[in-house]
């Protein structure tokens, strides 16, 4: 009897499956803007009953991920230029401060690990493996946030994470975003803040251009 009781998998653990499945299908482009999300369906897929599932779209609701476009019908959602600009505009502010204070506080152990990350996202580039490039270079701009040693820069963060990992996927330009990262990681590891925060700068706005022309079609305004 105890034995049967383990293996049930609580609620909130679903809920949290179901979601980060979603989340991550939904960043990947395996879920596409447009694409509906169907309970019964999903709840299928997942061999789960429809409560979970209903709780996890609503969460992707809260992240700004999916909207319901009707009582009855649920769809990922479409970024609109402004969306982006939006995001682009907290990362601006967020990141280039952040970039500063890594600079100061960086330690050798530190910077190694964030060199490490590169190699990392070097390989991947070599591979064209998109998904794996997303990945790592969230991991690096999250490391860069961890070395300004403020945890309030996180926990504002946190929020709009899974959106700008969204939005890091529709950046293809995979060669150039490794140069800059590359050209980011040496002004912060030469301790210079104002250096740091000029490459961080430059590199926000060189990706906000880049993801304006993959999803537009456009080179977008200038950010600032």
């Amino acid at each position: 009897m105890s034995s049967m009781t383990a293996k049930i998998e609580p609620l909130g653990a679903v809920r949290e499956r179901v979601l980060a499945t979603l989340r991550q299908d939904i960043i990947a482009g395996r879920l596409r803007p447009g694409d509906r999300l169907v309970e019964r369906e999903l709840a299928e897929r997942f061999g789960v009953s429809r409560v979970p599932v209903r709780e996890a779209i609503r969460a992707l609701v809260a992240e700004g991920f999916v909207l319901f476009e009707s009582a009855r019908r649920t769809v990922v959602r479409r970024l609109t230029p402004t969306d982006v600009k939006e995001l682009f505009e907290l990362r601006e502010a967020l990141e280039v401060y952040a970039a500063g204070l890594a600079a100061t506080r960086a330690t050798p152990q530190a910077l190694a690990e964030l060199r490490e990350l590169l190699d990392s996202a070097a390989e991947a580039t070599r591979s064209d493996d998109a998904e794996a490039i997303t990945d790592v270079n969230t991991r690096f701009h999250d490391r860069i946030l961890a070395l300004a040693g403020n945890s309030l820069l996180i926990s504002v963060m946190e929020p709009v994470d899974g959106r700008l990992r969204w939005l890091t996927r529709q950046n293809e330009e995979w060669p150039q975003l490794l140069t800059e990262h590359e050209e980011l990681y040496e002004a912060i590891a030469s301790g210079d803040p104002e250096r740091a925060r000029a490459h961080a700068l430059s590199h926000v706005q060189a990706n906000y251009r880049s993801t304006v022309r993959h999803l537009f079609g456009t080179a977008g305004d200038q950010l600032g």
